[in-house]
């Protein structure tokens, strides 16, 4: 019976401790967030891009040695 209770209170403890550090959330203010989504959404852009040419390159490079 006691493993039973042990195993409550571990899971309200854990439940409190989830609480608590939901709390400590420190949420951005909208311009910070606009900011970061720009830089976010700029970067994924470049990323494509250079993955793209990088590409190209390779496929060019194995159709001369083929």
């Amino acid at each position: 019976m006691s493993e039973k209770k042990d195993a409550s209170e571990k899971k309200v403890s854990w439940w409190q401790g989830i609480k608590a550090e939901f709390k400590k959330i420190v949420w951005p203010d909208k311009k910070s967030l606009l900011r970061e989504t720009i830089a976010v959404f700029i970067t994924t852009i470049m990323l494509a891009i250079i993955i793209v040419l990088m590409d190209y390159v390779v496929k060019f490079g194995i159709d001369l040695i083929i």
